[in-house]
């Protein structure tokens, strides 16, 4: 029983580098650069679970890599743009701004269903040992 802590615990650090990419991701949704420059690239966290516990089985998740979005971006006309190029071209990232708000609600809600679970699983084991106690 006591793995429930642990497992949930995996899950919300999971979840909090997910809302931390988001986050930077969304307050980078604006940079503007030069054609001749690299957009902005967003993050995003893959998970994998964490294999070799007890009798092989997985005790939880964690981050297996943080890829980047294309360096590309996308190029728009923008010639009022003090970095727009000669054409009036800039380079703007490619980020949905839906899809990160999408994204930051499903890990908002998996970050607050681990921490509820482990609160959870601590108000068993008071429990537990209030009766050991004979409480």
């Amino acid at each position: 029983m006591f793995d429930a802590i642990g497992t949930a615990g995996t899950g919300l650090s999971v979840y909090q580098t997910w809302l931390d990419a988001i986050s930077n991701n969304i307050a980078n949704v604006n940079d503007i650069t030069p054609t001749s420059g690299k957009a902005f690239q967003a993050q995003y966290v893959q998970a994998a679970p964490i294999t070799g516990g007890a009798q092989g089985l997985g005790q939880g998740v964690q981050v297996s890599s943080l890829p980047r979005s294309s360096a590309q971006g996308i190029v728009t006309y923008d010639p009022t743009n003090p970095v727009a190029d000669a054409s009036g071209y800039v380079r703007r990232p490619d980020i949905d701004m839906g899809e990160q708000m999408g994204n930051m609600i499903m890990a908002q809600r998996a970050f607050q269903a681990n921490a509820t679970t482990i609160d959870r699983a601590k108000d068993v084991y008071e429990a537990a040992i209030a009766i050991g106690k004979g409480i």
